[in-house]
This record gives C-alpha cells, sequence and structure tokens, in this order.
C-alpha cells in the first residue's frame, strides 16, 4: 500500500528569549556565584565561572532566540528553569495542550476529523510522566479512537514515529495515523551551564499518515521510504529518572539534566548523517542531485550545513536546506518537522523532499518523499 503524508501541524509558544536576554540572565547568576566563593575561588578551592555572550552562542550554534513555555522563571537569575504551575489529574497535561494544537492543524490540512484518526503516537525526547501514556491521553481529548503509545528516541523520535505510522497503515493496522512531538526542551536544560544554557527551546508538531489514495488534503507528499539507524552513544545523555531517588550517593541536578560533549557528537554524527541519506535516497533508485529539499533536524547551524555539504558534494542553499534554528533553537523532535511545516508550500508536484532527524542514542532517521498533490 503507498502511503502518505498528508498534513502537517505546529504550535509555536508565545513567548520567545533572545540571546541578549538569556546572556543577561546567565551573567548575573555566574557574577553573584563568582561573588559568593570568592575566597574560594582566590584560594584556587573553585574554579570561577565564565560569562556568556551573544556573539558566542551565535557563533557555536547559530541560534538567536528560542521560544518557550515560561520566559520569567528560566530568566530569573535565582530559578532559572520554566516554572510550571502544577495541573489536577483530571485536566489536561501541558504536553497533550500543546500537541493537540499541532494536531487539529494537522488534521484540518489533512482534511480529516479527529474521530476518524485511530492511531496516536506521541514521539517526543522527554515525557511529562511514564504513565498513562502521552498518547492515550492526547487520543482521549482529541476525540479518536483504535490505539496509541509514546516513542521515545530523543531527537530522532518523529522520524521513528513516521516509519511506525506508516509501518502501521501499510499493514492495515491503521487508516489515519498521527504522529505528535511536543517538545519542552527548557524543561530538561540546565539553564546555569554555560555550555549548552542557549541550546533548546520549547514547541510541538504533528504529521497525518494515511493510505496515499484516501488523501484529502491540499497539499500532500508520497512517503517513498523510512530508514532508521540506531548507534549507542553517551555524547548527549538525560539521566533524569524515576530511580534517582533510589540512587545513592544522589546526583546532583548538573547530573540528571542534559549534557553532551559537543565536539564528539559532531565529529561522530556527521558522517553517521550523511551516509544514512545518501545511501537510503541511492537505494531508492534516486538522485540526491534531484532532491529540491532537505528538512534537517534543527541542533546546530554548522553540523546542518556540513551533512548537506557531504550529501549534495557543494554547499546548499537556504532554499534546498531552510533553516528554522534561529529563531526555534533546538526543539528536539520537533526541529525537522518544523523545518517541514514552514517550508513546503512551495514545492511542485514531482519534487523530490528528505527528512532527517537525528540525536541521542545516537539514532537518526530518514523519510523520504514526493510531492504528489
Amino acid at each position: 500500500m503507498r502511503t502518505a503524508i498528508t498534513g502537517v501541524g505546529l504550535f509555536t509558544p508565545e513567548q520567545s528569549i533572545s540571546n541578549d536576554e538569556l546572556v543577561e540572565s546567565f551573567n548575573q547568576y555566574v557574577d553573584a556565584h563568582n561573588a559568593e566563593h570568592a575566597e574560594a575561588i582566590a584560594r584556587g578551592d573553585t574554579v570561577a565561572l565564565q560569562r556568556s555572550s551573544s556573539e558566542f552562542i551565535y557563533k557555536a550554534s547559530g541560534i538567536k532566540s528560542r521560544y518557550c513555555v515560561d520566559k520569567a522563571g528560566v530568566l530569573d537569575p535565582a530559578v532559572m528553569h520554566p516554572v510550571i504551575a502544577a495541573r489536577g489529574n483530571d485536566e489536561p497535561s501541558l504536553m497533550v495542550e500543546m500537541g493537540l494544537v499541532a494536531a487539529r492543524e494537522a488534521l484540518a490540512r489533512a482534511g480529516r476529523r479527529p474521530e476518524e484518526v485511530d492511531m496516536v503516537l506521541v514521539a517526543c525526547s522527554n515525557m511529562q510522566r511514564p504513565y498513562p501514556a502521552m498518547a492515550v491521553e492526547l487520543q482521549h481529548y482529541l476525540g479518536g479512537h483504535g490505539f496509541a503509545y509514546d516513542i521515545n528516541v530523543a531527537c530522532a523520535s518523529a522520524a521513528f514515529g513516521i516509519q511506525a505510522a506508516t509501518d502501521a497503515v501499510r499493514q492495515g493496522n491503521a487508516r489515519c495515523a498521527l504522529v505528535v512531538s511536543p517538545e519542552i526542551c527548557t524543561g530538561h536544560l540546565n539553564f546555569r551551564n554555560r555550555d549548552c544554557h542557549f541550546i533548546f527551546g520549547d514547541a510541538a508538531t504533528a504529521v497525518v499518515v494515511e493510505p496515499l489514495d484516501a488523501a484529502a488534503g491540499k497539499v500532500t507528499f508520497e512517503l517513498l521510504g523510512t530508514r532508521l539507524v540506531t548507534q549507542f552513544s553517551n555524547n548527549i545523555r538525560n539521566n533524569f529518572g524515576f530511580l534517582n531517588r533510589s540512587e545513592s550517593p544522589s546526583r546532583g541536578w548538573a547530573d540528571v539534566l542534559f549534557t553532551q560533549e559537543g565536539r564528539k557528537v559532531f565529529k561522530e554524527v556527521v558522517p553517521l548523517v550523511s551516509e544514512l541519506i545518501s545511501s537510503h535516497v541511492a537505494d531508492l533508485g534516486l538522485a540526491v542531485k534531484d532532491v529540491r529539499r532537505f528538512w534537517l533536524h534543527q541542533a546546530n547551524l554548522s553540523m546542518n550545513q556540513l551533512i548537506a555539504k557531504r550529501v549534495l558534494g557543494r554547499d546548499a542553499t537556504l532554499e534546498e536546506a531552510p533553516v528554522i534554528l534561529d529563531r526555534y533553537a533546538n526543539t528536539s523532535s520537533a526541529g525537522s518537522v518544523i523545518a517541514l511545516s514552514l517550508h513546503h508550500e512551495d514545492l511542485a508536484v514531482g519534487d523530490l523532499g528528505v527528512l532527517s532527524a537525528f540525536g541521542a542514542g545516537y539514532s537518526a532517521g530518514s523519510v523520504v518523499m514526493r510531492r504528489v498533490g
């Protein structure tokens, strides 16, 4: 059975933080920390923290700003994390609330009603809770039926979700599948770590997958093939989990939240993803020179530019590999789908595109598609 992506949706939080705002908050924290520990620093018992700058952030990442669910908490030097009001068990979870906005937009673009959805996957880096599954809750509030489950393969989750949805549709286990990626990345980011305090932002995306012959949307992309690869690495890690309270000695927040060895990640992920995309396109009997659009995971501008260059054999234009990283930052699994959502309307029938998501694990996915409607 031929399958297609028939709708894409996006939720963008109202609040945004510029590099200048983030740096001002971070430097206030650094100055206060260094003043409090001045004697220990003078003795050589403690290393003074380094201040950050907007120039450093942009040069290291290509990021200029990021959207977030709570700006005030992140920018308060005494807090430095989003402050999210606790909700009762009978209220929609924040992740589900975000995901529903993206899901409804994707369904509207696909020309589908919520009750037609018979498979829901929530595919993202960090679930708000272990169970009941976020996907089952979203299915409930959306008004879908059938089945639902969660997928966590870090930043590659959306690509893994698209393959799972495609397989289910092809096997007849679903007729209208919804892959939702709500990411509150600021919740697991250490805003007191100079090397990574600027990396993440918040957003949510959704993709509708269904049989090609059932497509009713204005823009339809036939799914020509999906391919996934994993390779174990500790270079991107998050140690938060239900066993934290039982560990002895206890971990500090610096060891529980997101950490990465950026240079190692760059060196190892670029060839992994470049080979994945190139071999996948070739095995489908296609030529990379004929690919009109690459929707890449938005983690680091230099990384994306080098991946595109290795695949194409030359520098890619912004039209070929659009960038949303500058204003959204790294939104983990949502990034490549945000790029798809914002940069697909101009493609003509017959144009080829590749969506590729990659991250911790290492995990990576490639989705090759052609616009057919």
